[in-house]
């Protein structure tokens, strides 16, 4: 493949020599542009509590505290310490913890005093299996209500978390702070669309906090939203937005959000290994190197455009061309269609800046434990 066919792309890395494949590949500067189109798209910077389960690196992190935000989202316990390592001021771990995690938690709070703590609840069950676990440790656990307004997943109906709030109010070692509630389910491609169903699924967790305010006298927080909703929740008041992923941007929101302004700032670096025949090669990309939830195609090809993936296997990603010059060693950059996964099945990202690797940035908390 020719060379000069990627001279003057904004993707193309020169030194790649030393970069074995597959690799994931991020791009800094791309990566800060992102950070400034969401502080665009605020009227503050409070508004914002980003989640950090895309790039699970610290430098990403703190990019984003460079930029002033203080507020961070995470969905593991290592996440959450990853955060506390590099002294993020508050962190919310958007997930319940149960058996051993409820442990974990105390000591990432015992172990991180820099950092508040403050996770999801969804019951009294478990609301009382962590007021006592902290209660015992003359600790008092920050916790939001998971709200279920759409998704389906985890969470309480709005109808019924006013009883469960007021349960946590009268549980020693437990302080209910406010509300979450996660609208993944709300993917319109027009924005219009978008906005009437965000609005929707809103009014339950608005309706619900000026209740509780009402009824104790107290602010309740509201956290809500992802990358795909972001746009229509981002002028709101007295709430903080989540987005993730737009961060990195992949094809999958890139093409069902046109509107947003992210951009791709992390890629895939995969390597031709065999010319099968005068139309179909073999790369290195296989399930172990990109998201393979998704149904083929999971990557497209920035510099080679006319590829058709065929097949898949651990190792090894066949594609399909109607002629071709490739050779095996040529390169090829691919944006994954769901970059979230991706990240986590890399060690380290290499980092690039104009067109050059410099360093590398370790995916500490792709593990599912560092320390804690």
């Amino acid at each position: 493949m020719n060379d000069q066919r990627n001279a003057l792309h904004w993707f193309t890395i020169n030194n790649l020599e030393s970069v074995d494949s597959p690799a994931l590949v991020v791009y800094k500067s791309r990566v800060q542009e992102n950070i400034r189109h969401l502080l665009d798209m605020v009227p503050n910077v409070s508004v914002l509590r980003p989640h950090i389960k895309t790039n699970k690196m610290a430098e990403v992190c703190q990019l984003m505290m460079k930029a002033g935000i203080q507020k961070f989202k995470c969905a593991t316990i290592a996440e959450a310490e990853m955060l506390g390592m590099i002294q993020a001021p508050d962190v919310l771990i958007a997930y319940q913890p149960v058996g051993p995690k409820i442990n974990r938690f105390l000591q990432l709070v015992q172990t991180y005093p820099a950092t508040t703590f403050s996770c999801l609840t969804d019951n009294e069950t478990t609301a009382a299996q962590i007021a006592g676990k902290f209660l015992a440790n003359n600790k008092t656990a920050l916790v939001y209500l998971d709200i279920n307004n759409g998704m389906n997943r985890t969470g309480i109906k709005a109808e019924a978390a006013f009883k469960l709030f007021e349960t946590c109010t009268l549980l020693p070692g437990l302080n209910p702070v406010g509300l979450h509630g996660y609208d993944g389910h709300i993917r319109d491609t027009d924005p219009v669309i978008r906005q009437q169903t965000s609005d929707d699924a809103f009014q339950q967790l608005d309706i619900l906090s000026k209740k509780i305010s009402d009824a104790f006298q107290r602010s309740c927080q509201i956290v809500t939203g992802g990358s795909p909703s972001f746009p229509t929740h981002a002028k709101r008041k007295d709430i903080e937005c989540s987005p993730g992923t737009f961060v990195f941007w992949d094809w999958g929101y890139k093409n069902q959000f046109p509107d947003e302004p992210f951009d791709y700032a992390a890629l895939v670096i995969t390597r031709v290994i065999s010319v099968i025949d005068s139309n179909t090669i073999c790369t290195d990309l296989g399930h172990k190197a990109v998201a393979a939830e998704n149904p083929l195609p999971r990557v497209y090809f920035l510099n080679a455009p006319e590829l058709v993936p065929v097949s898949q296997s651990e190792e090894h990603l066949v594609l399909h061309t109607s002629g071709h010059h490739y050779q095996p060693g040529d390169v090829l950059y691919g944006v994954p269609v769901h970059i979230c996964p991706t990240v986590a099945l890399y060690e380290e990202a290499h980092v690039v800046e104009e067109n050059q690797v410099t360093s590398s940035w370790k995916i500490i908390a792709r593990n599912r434990k560092i320390n804690i």
